[in-house]
């Protein structure tokens, strides 16, 4: 089956200077471009923890959140989705967009179980990929987003602060999409989306899942899924939205087909790029991780929050220690290039 993939939208160096950086106007309620959501009412400053555009009942509800997440963080978070949907039921819908930093936006609905954490200014959205990213500011590189949900790491990757890169954001979930497009939107369309499934070929899968940040078109078939189009990393090259000379950062975050999408990218992941790429914090065969060393010719390495440093793994014993939290989602850079090796080295002077 053949996907246009050059319809993902506007790449990042077509925009104008006008629209590189959040809309001030949209904070304060106008009327929206075409086709993009505006930013909601509620605005939530992380650098000040400032919430702006509440109602006395909205205060307490971030208060209530806040609280939630400082004391779920006691058990990896363990129950706070189940407080906010608690707390869902006797309040309004509604969005709130978060100030990430002053060159970025993020906008979710208020009271979401997973990036409502995003409301306690003490947490931190994987923190291993936030100190790679802030690292690599000053690298020149194109993000593959894959598995974007709604734009977290497209928004931040092209702000500012972490070097104004440019960014394809995939998510196959039509809602998730939506917002994903919405918060290109309100960042001024500074990265481009692209409504696909990763997979080892091209055609068509069955999404399904409960939760929006886990959806998958692996495992069983849900009923109350929907139908997506799936692409081979490698149709990224065949349809010219990026060319094989590039540097790339690929997040791979695609729930349980993480080594299909490397089946499909032999010859995405032959250029000069590192991978990221989840390890599941309930697998304790480190698969992902085994099936890199053991079928490719990448460098694997892993944040280990003991020393502080990105290590490399030479097997996957580390990550028995490493992977302390079930409920988590951890992560390993694979590299072949020598550049992103020294450069991974050179954050936290990995040992090997």
């Amino acid at each position: 089956m053949d996907f246009d993939v050059t319809s993902a939208g506007p790449r990042s160096s077509e925009r104008s200077a006008e629209a590189a950086s959040p809309r001030e106007h949209d904070l304060q309620g106008a009327a929206p471009a075409a086709g993009h959501a505006s930013s909601s009412r509620l605005v939530f400053d992380r650098a000040t923890g400032t919430l702006s555009g509440a109602t006395r009942g909205e205060r307490l509800a971030a208060l209530i959140f806040q609280a939630g997440a400082r004391v779920s963080s006691l058990w990896s978070y363990r129950g706070f989705n189940a407080g906010c949907k608690a707390m869902q039921s006797v309040m309004p819908a509604g969005d709130v967009t978060v100030r990430l930093n002053e060159d970025a936006l993020f906008s979710f609905p208020f009271g979401d179980g997973y990036w409502g954490l995003l409301l306690d200014t003490s947490y931190s959205y994987e923190r291993d990929i936030e100190r790679f990213f802030r690292g690599m500011a000053d690298a020149e590189y194109t993000l593959i987003d894959c598995g974007a949900n709604y734009g977290y790491w497209s928004v931040l990757v092209t702000s500012a602060p972490y070097g104004a890169h440019e960014s394809i954001a995939i998510e196959p979930s039509s809602r998730n999409f939506a917002r994903l497009t919405a918060n290109a939107g309100l960042n001024g369309d500074r990265f481009a989306t692209l409504q696909r499934a990763i997979g080892a070929t091209n055609g068509m899968a069955r999404l399904s899942g409960r939760k929006h940040e886990s959806l998958s078109i692996a495992g069983e078939q849900d009923a109350a899924g929907e139908d997506v189009p799936v692409m081979a990393l490698d149709a990224l090259l065949d349809g010219g939205v990026i060319r094989q000379d590039g540097r790339f950062v690929i997040k791979l975050d695609v729930e349980g087909v993480e080594i299909d999408a490397i089946r499909g990218g032999v010859r995405l992941l032959q250029t000069d790029c590192v991978v990221i790429c989840e390890e599941h914090g309930n697998d304790p065969n480190h698969t992902v991780s085994r099936f890199i060393l053991d079928n490719t010719s990448f460098k694997l390495f892993c944040f280990d929050p003991t020393t502080g440093k990105f290590e490399h793994l030479k097997d996957v014993s580390a990550l028995d220690h490493i992977k302390r939290a079930s409920n988590f989602g951890y992560n390993v850079l694979a590299t072949a290039s020598s550049f992103w090796e020294q450069r991974i080295r050179s954050l936290g002077q990995a040992r090997g």
